[in-house]
């Protein structure tokens, strides 16, 4: 699973970068990551990152995810995409005694739309996705505002941001069933849907005709039906990101 969590990096990473390419492009790249989760005692982890993106007249791959355009033209692009969501719970991972007797959670295939409206102030960004194995049964809706600001070869892209869970997903992520209770001596918790509101900033800078450095990042502020979950004790969780990509 540890491959997985690394990877949601790169999913930003490569949304963010990816964007700006031009049609019928390949950005490959490696980098370091640092992923902050929401977990009781899961340590700070630093990965290795592969950055892969695509951008095409029909077809798109970024990170984790891929799509094919319903619409894709200047200023509008609706595509029905999927993605793998590296989102999972290992109880070996926390040094918490009592989180170490619940039950794994899995990370799952999600699918639905992406859409993108360009504007000469900035773009609109959303996704609606759902879970296509099962695990969860959960929906996630993520609707941001970005801008690009280009100065020579510098690009930033900062963004807000909200998404959405719904009460399948948070229950099964968050959540802590009456056995599960019973084992650790946690209090048993049933999750609603939340709003999660985020902040995230990519940075680019073009040192050679072909070549790139990075840094990418997402602070997210946890909804309530999260932070009061009694597996959670933080009221954020983060990623960070930095590498080189080469373009062909």
């Amino acid at each position: 699973m540890t491959k997985f969590k690394l990877l949601a990096l790169s999913v930003i990473i490569a949304s963010s970068l990816g964007t700006a390419s031009a049609a019928s492009q390949w950005s490959v790249g490696a980098g370091v990551g640092i992923v902050e989760s929401p977990y009781k005692q899961y340590d700070r982890d630093v990965y290795p990152i592969p950055v892969v993106t695509y951008e095409g007249d029909d077809f798109w791959f970024r990170g984790l995810g891929g799509g094919y355009y319903l619409w894709n033209d200047k200023a509008d692009k609706l595509s029905i995409m999927a993605y793998y969501s590296p989102t999972y719970f290992k109880p070996g991972d926390s040094d918490d005694r009592q989180l170490r007797r619940l039950d794994k959670r899995k990370s799952t295939m999600m699918a639905g739309l992406s859409y993108v409206h360009n504007t000469e102030y900035g773009f609109l960004r959303t996704t609606l996705s759902g879970d296509t194995l099962d695990n969860s049964n959960g929906i996630v809706w993520d609707l941001a505002w970005l801008y690009r600001y280009t100065n020579g070869a510098l690009t930033l892209t900062p963004g807000i941001g909200m998404a959405w869970h719904s009460e399948n997903y948070n229950d099964y992520y968050y959540g802590v069933s009456h056995n599960e209770a019973r084992r650790s001596g946690l209090n048993s918790y049933d999750a609603d849907d939340s709003w999660n509101p985020y902040l995230e900033l990519t940075a680019s800078y073009k040192f050679a005709d072909d070549w790139s450095v990075y840094g990418s990042g997402r602070y997210n502020r946890l909804g309530n039906e999260i932070k009061d979950s009694p597996m959670v004790d933080k009221s954020w969780s983060s990623l960070i990101s930095a590498g080189i990509t080469y373009s062909f």
